[in-house]
Order: C-alpha cells, then sequence, then structure tokens
C-alpha cells in the first residue's frame, strides 16, 4: 500500500452493521508512502495515526506530473488543465503562494525541490495567473506549513487561533532585543487610542520601524490621529495556523506628529509601503517606544 499527501484512507468494516470509514491523508511517515499515516477524518475533523489493516484502501487523488517530466513554464500543462475552478480569483494562489515562501525565508528553488515540483512551474505560478490541481496545493501548504484552504483563501474572513492547542506548550517572555528584532519586521500593527468621545478603540495601521520609532501615516480627525499627543499602547503579533504558535509584542510609549520637512520626506522615501486604505494619508505619526514587552508560545521542546 503506497499513498500521497490528499489521498483518502478508506475503511471498510468487516463488523455487521458498522458504516466504513474514510480520512484525508494528511501526513506521511515514509517518502515511498508506505504505512503508517497521519488521516483526518471526514466524520470528526480530527487527525489520527493510522496503520491500515486489511479492510482499508486508498482512493488516490489525480497528481500532477513528475518533477522530472513538468515543464509548466506556461499555461496549458497538465497541472493548469485539471486544476479545480472558481476557488479564488486569477494569480490570488500564486501571491499566497509567494508571501508564505518569504516569509519562511525559502528560495523558489528550494520550495519547489521540497514540493517535488518544476521551479519553472513555481514560477509561473507565483507571477502568472494560474490554478495548480489539489495535489499541487497539498504539496505547497504542506512545504510552507500552512493549509490548501488558506493558500485558496478560504479562511481571509475568519480570525486566527482556530487551530487546536499544542500538546505540550510553553508560554515565554520575550526580552527586549528580541522585541526589537519582532517589531522591526514591518506590516500590519494595532494601536490602542481613546477617542475624543473618551471612548477606547483599536485600529490596524500599515507601520514601519525607522531609527527605533514605530511610523505609521494616517489622515487628520481619524481614529488613529487621536494618539498624538498621549501615550498609546501599539500590538504587532504573527501566528502560524497550522503549527498553533507564535508571538506578538507589545509597545507602550508617547505618540507625536510628524511636520518637520525633511523627516517627512525621509520617511516617505524609507518606508517599505503606502496605507491599505488608499490616497490621502500623509499624516506622519511616531511611537518613540518607552517599554516593549512580548510573549511567544511554542512546543515545550522547541
Amino acid at each position: 500500500m503506497k499513498a500521497h499527501l490528499g489521498d483518502r484512507l478508506v475503511i471498510e468494516r468487516t463488523t455487521t452493521g458498522a458504516s466504513k470509514r474514510d480520512g484525508e491523508i494528511v501526513g506521511l511517515h515514509h517518502e515511498d508512502g508506505t504505512p503508517p499515516y497521519d488521516v483526518r477524518w471526514s466524520d470528526t475533523d480530527e487527525v489520527t495515526l493510522v496503520f491500515p489493516g486489511p479492510d482499508a484502501h486508498i482512493h488516490h487523488l489525480e497528481h500532477g506530473l513528475p518533477a522530472t517530466s513538468q515543464a509548466p513554464s506556461r499555461p496549458g500543462t497538465a497541472e493548469a488543465e485539471s486544476a479545480p475552478r472558481g476557488t479564488s480569483g486569477p494569480g490570488d494562489i500564486g501571491r499566497r503562494v509567494a508571501v508564505e515562501r518569504h516569509r519562511r525565508n525559502l528560495s523558489r528553488e528550494e520550495t519547489a525541490r521540497r514540493a517535488r515540483m518544476a521551479p519553472g512551474y513555481l514560477a509561473y505560478l507565483e507571477e502568472q495567473p494560474a490554478d495548480p490541481t489539489m495535489a499541487t496545493l497539498i504539496r505547497l501548504a504542506d512545504v510552507l506549513g500552512t493549509t490548501v484552504t488558506a493558500l485558496r483563501g478560504g479562511g481571509v474572513d475568519l480570525p486566527p487561533g482556530r487551530g487546536q492547542a499544542l500538546l505540550h506548550p510553553s508560554l515565554r517572555d520575550i526580552g527586549p532585543e528580541e522585541c526589537r528584532t519582532l517589531l522591526s519586521t514591518h506590516g500590519i500593527g494595532r494601536i490602542a487610542v481613546s477617542t475624543a468621545d473618551g471612548r477606547p478603540a483599536v485600529v490596524p495601521v500599515n507601520y514601519d520601524v525607522i531609527d527605533d520609532t514605530i511610523v505609521f501615516r494616517t489622515a487628520p480627525n481619524t481614529t488613529p490621529a487621536a494618539a498624538v499627543g498621549s501615550e498609546v499602547a501599539f500590538e504587532v503579533d504573527h501566528m502560524d495556523e497550522a503549527l498553533s504558535r507564535g508571538w506578538s509584542v507589545l509597545a507602550v510609549g508617547p505618540a507625536s506628529v510628524v511636520t518637520e520637512p525633511r523627516a517627512v520626506h525621509r520617511l516617505t522615501e524609507l518606508a517599505h509601503s503606502t496605507p491599505w486604505p488608499g490616497t490621502g494619508r500623509e499624516m506622519w505619526v511616531s511611537i518613540r517606544p518607552a517599554q516593549l514587552t512580548g510573549r511567544r508560545i511554542t512546543p515545550a521542546d522547541g
């Protein structure tokens, strides 16, 4: 018996009155595809280690071409032709693959090697509209430490943290230096402010860290602009949904508006991104952290 990731294990019950059971193979323990397997059962959604018996058989997915024969540097290959349709917009999957690959500091060549596909096809997938097969998505999700659902955008409207808790979690404090390192990975953070009517509010902003100062752009009379002239809390985090681990950093300090023309010009030149809400947000706000704290959750032996 041999299987690939994404194949279904079907167990035909021989006991009178018992129905058969099936599940998706989500983990292999041998490179040649022989048992045992990690199986996510369709009736419970639980993952268990399975040593198939004589009443079990494998229902194979339609897998792509082997890496040695793949040459999908253009549309019209077997990978593209047999892909599921209508699951997300053109190019969305490729953009998510590229983001996860960069997040894990994997080169395109290394990712393709681990996913058993040609680098040319991965390049095409990331750069052009493409609909890869389910087998390809399963291999990529496994390499990138995520899920097929996440790569296809099925969880974009769901908050993180729905994964199972670790068996032996370890929650530890993060020191100031590590907090600075994690905070310096620019992206999306959340700022907590008191609004004009005295009510608390937490809003996301695109931020950068320049000269050890948190900076972001907004517009006057917006909620983030209420930070100016007061002490605020700024939080950034990262959650690995697939592995149920992550970290968070909290910075507390005074916020001020940047008005000096040369300083504004320098921030604009050094910024890595523009505000997602669009144009009209040219007011720079800076937060100089007076206190940095953080926590990280990992397996106890990690």
